[in-house]
């Protein structure tokens, strides 16, 4: 813990031609360029397809799970051989430094239900089979019932055993925190290594099912996530990220930052930002202010939108469509327009310095919007800065979320240099404001120690 890694979300099937056999050792190493140390592969686990009861679109929701123990046939060059693919894919995964996670759905099933391994019954369904919100395609799991604690748990040991590195989990709200408590204890007797992280939602259970139950990184969707979207639609100003992150306080480090899911809008929507470079300045925030992991949708890293990627179709990405076309030719980047190639470049940036930067990979933070109130140098509804330090080396990081370029002035107080432990000299003391240019919605690195 404490040290930053990517983790990279796929949809396989709206991957180039839709097979797992696509993500080949090529586009592993592409990946790798990117710094990903996890692949989150969204859709591998059995779902209901067309003509399942109540099934979502043209594929099927990814959610509504058909079988825990099988793969989506739909996947595979040769359905028959589906189980070998993906094998041969963790495997060519290891081979590139990367571990798979899978989705694992504790909460509801399909309706269709059915395994060959081990079967639900009746009792291992909630007493009506309700299903939560919009969720009509399925029906939910009881875990009143201690069998459906061990079948969850069989399917965890299932994967495990196949080499899958970590889960993403879904909704874990809506389970019981003991019910986490006790199974992730079991797994990670046998399988120590393997990452839990978990969809969360309420604050105010980040540390519950943290620490009982004992998850390794959840979402912070409703704290950094939520926040940046409005700071960048001018919806709150740039100095609310400092009540978010005093209120998430020691669990912030076990949050996964992201600006796109699969639930979420894509940058490029209209409800969010309308073009990729206005992102930038949350993305300079989210990777940059502390060691949390962060996670890349897949088309992030080229500006895919603007629509909403649907999870209940079959389709491509334009985006990744040309850049696994290129990745054959032998140049990644052969059918990208410049605009693509910008924003890839600024990922591939952001990613090296992030995983590969002492400081910004597992340095100090300190907050320096409270030292900065409203002047002529620096607005903190459009600025915030901050810093990071390890190893004597420190950073002052500032975001412009403007539309305009802004020359700032940075006051820093004593108590920062105390608690990063760094001193003050001639050049840089608590009397001296820091003046530092950023370009419009963007960020800045500069070295002061």
């Amino acid at each position: 813990m404490n040290s930053k890694f990517i983790i990279y979300q796929m949809l396989p099937r709206l991957f180039a031609n839709g097979k797992l056999a696509d993500i080949s050792t090529e586009v592993l190493a592409q990946l790798k360029k990117l710094n990903i140390s996890y692949l989150w592969l969204t859709g591998i686990i059995r779902h209901a397809t067309a003509g399942d009861k109540g099934v979502k679109g043209t594929a099927g929701s990814p959610f509504a799970i058909k079988d825990y123990y099988d793969i989506n046939p739909y996947l595979a060059t040769d359905e028959d051989c589906r189980d070998r693919e993906f094998t041969d894919l963790i495997d060519r995964a290891g081979k590139a430094g990367i571990g798979i996670m899978l989705d694992f759905v504790p909460n509801h099933v399909s309706p269709a239900y059915e395994s060959s391994r081990e079967m639900l019954d009746d009792t291992d369904f909630h007493p009506g089979r309700i299903h939560d919100w919009d969720w009509s395609d399925t029906v939910k799991l009881n875990y009143s019932n201690r069998r459906t604690w061990e079948k969850m748990k069989n399917v965890l040991a299932f994967w495990a055993s196949r080499g899958v590195a970590g889960f993403r989990c879904d909704m874990v709200e809506l389970v019981p925190v003991e019910f986490w408590q006790w199974c992730i204890g079991e797994i990670k007797k046998e399988w120590p290594g393997i990452i839990f992280v978990g969809e969360a939602y309420n604050m105010d259970n980040y540390g519950p099912y943290i620490d009982t139950g004992g998850f390794d990184y959840l979402y912070d969707k409703s704290g950094f996530y939520d926040t940046l979207k409005a700071i960048v639609r001018n919806q709150a100003p740039a100095s609310s990220l400092t009540g978010v992150w005093q209120k998430i306080g020691k669990y912030q480090d076990r949050m996964l930052n992201f600006l796109e899911n699969h639930d979420e809008d894509r940058l490029t929507s209209p409800s969010f930002a309308s073009d990729a470079f206005r992102a930038f300045a949350a993305l300079f925030v989210s990777m940059y202010f502390n060691t949390a992991p962060f996670m890349i949708y897949s088309g992030q890293e080229f500006g895919e939108g603007p629509e909403k990627t649907s999870i209940f179709d079959f389709g491509r990405l334009p985006s990744t469509k040309k850049w696994a076309d290129g990745i054959k030719k032998g140049e990644p980047l052969a059918f990208m327009d410049y605009t693509q190639k910008d924003i890839y470049a600024i990922y591939r940036r952001f990613t090296e310095n992030a995983v590969n930067d002492p400081v910004l990979r597992c340095g100090k933070t300190f907050d320096l919007e409270y030292a900065n109130p409203r002047s002529e140098s620096f607005d903190p509804d459009s600025h915030f800065a901050f810093l990071r330090s390890h190893g004597g080396t420190a950073y002052l990081c500032a975001a412009n979320f403007s539309d305009k370029p802004a020359e700032i002035a940075v006051h820093i107080p004593g108590h920062a240099f105390e608690y990063l432990g760094i001193s003050e000299d001639g050049s840089l003391n608590s009397s001296s404001p820091v003046r530092v240019r950023i370009e419009r919605n963007s960020g800045t690195l500069l070295k002061i120690k």
